[in-house]
């Protein structure tokens, strides 16, 4: 798979992409789906969207960036698909209260924080990592998603609010509001706490 870019052959192998490329794919998708039979269904489709856009690939980037690129869509399309199966609003109005109880008039948190150490040594940490994906696990799937898309992925609030079909920007402040504090919670009590 050859084609040239302002005279320059850009060569495909497709057939070392799982290889090469397959972990490293499959760990980008597993942080954000949180299900390893979703996430190699979402490599394969990578690879075989990839192979049919072969042609489209010009070198301006790595095949893992391209790779990648592709995989972002494809969680996207994920994302999309699932929130229109299940209303997630409806669920979070099911779930149990967080949020506004932690906060005083100011928006400012009611308890003070424990001490965390010096964050540079522990982001350092492949632990920390470890916790703090156990703790993006823990949280309902509700939260963990517009959180992924959103502090993962980096989309903008307009796009997660389109991809989940969240009626508005304040519902999803309020979710990612819980959702960080579920997930500053547990980091207090799992990691900054014990180290």
């Amino acid at each position: 798979m050859g084609h040239t870019t302002d005279n320059v052959v850009v060569e495909l192998d497709a057939t070392t992409w799982l290889d090469e490329h397959g972990d490293a794919l499959f760990r980008y998708a597993l942080i954000r789906v949180r299900d390893s039979s979703v996430a190699e269904d979402l490599v394969q489709d990578t690879l075989l969207a990839a192979m049919t856009a072969a042609h489209s690939f010009q070198g301006a980037s790595s095949e893992r960036t391209w790779l990648i690129g592709i995989l972002r869509h494809k969680l996207l399309d994920f994302f999309r698909r699932t929130a229109r199966e299940r209303n997630l609003e409806q669920d979070w109005a099911n779930s149990p209260v967080g949020g506004s109880q932690a906060f005083d008039e100011q928006g400012r948190w009611k308890a003070a924080l424990g001490e965390w150490g010096s964050p540079e040594k522990s982001l350092e940490k492949t632990e920390f990592w470890r916790v703090f994906n156990g703790c993006i696990d823990a949280s309902p799937e509700q939260l963990r998603t517009p959180f992924a898309l959103r502090e993962l992925e980096g989309l903008d609030t307009n796009a997660v609010i389109r991809t989940l079909d969240i009626s508005s920007k304040n519902n999803l402040w309020v979710m990612l509001s819980r959702a960080r504090q579920r997930i500053r919670n547990c980091l207090q009590s799992q990691w900054f706490e014990e180290n």
